[in-house]
């Protein structure tokens, strides 16, 4: 289960949230893209970046030059927004119009992943959750590679879900109108591969 705190508890449709990671590792597992949040200097910023799950934790990786590598590596405070549309709500009135989604939100603070060994794992399993086996076929990062590289980790502790699933929730009284209501879904699916001959 997720640490629940004043933070992270979901005030808002409450009846919709969860704590519990069975629903927020899909969700992870699925997206493998999240928007990293923080403070710089005064300044909110939200980065989007590949993203990926081993067990309990979860990790990016960047540029070693860049700014926002530097900044996570010491070991700020963030917030990582996951959110995933799945379709319109349609309703009798406007304003029940909605959405069906998961989404989620986690608080913590990433650490640099030092060890040689232990970045080669992190990336092996990053890549053949893409493509089982894929690893095996590929290049591995080199020594100039992996040096030129940040591989940070979170710790998944602190957070919360929130799911929307089903119908629209009309009032009684506006049930008269002639609109049709349900849902309008969002189908998503990974196509066959498109390769390029060597």
């Amino acid at each position: 289960m997720l640490e629940k705190t004043a933070k992270s508890t979901v005030k808002r449709t409450a009846k919709r949230a969860s704590y519990d990671t069975k629903d927020l590792y899909p969700l992870i597992d699925d997206l493998k893209m999240a928007h990293v949040c923080f403070i710089q200097e005064g300044s909110p910023f939200s980065i989007p970046m590949l993203i990926w799950r081993i067990e309990d934790s979860v990790y990016i990786h960047g540029s070693r030059g860049s700014r926002l590598m530097k900044q996570l590596a010491k070991g700020k405070d963030v917030c990582l927004s996951f959110a995933e549309m799945n379709g319109w709500v349609m309703s009798k009135t406007a304003f029940h119009h909605s959405a069906n989604y998961r989404s989620a939100v986690l608080f913590g603070q990433f650490e640099e992943v030092t060890n040689e060994q232990d970045q080669l794992h992190a990336y092996k399993l990053f890549v053949d959750q893409l493509e089982e086996g894929r690893w095996s076929q590929i290049k591995t990062p080199d020594e100039h590679e992996l040096k030129a590289t940040t591989l940070l980790k979170m710790n998944i502790c602190e957070g919360a879900v929130k799911i929307r699933t089903g119908g629209p929730n009309d009032d009684e009284q506006d049930m008269i109108y002639p609109a049709w209501t349900g849902e309008i879904p969002l189908k998503k699916t990974w196509g066959a591969p498109i390769k390029i001959e060597s």
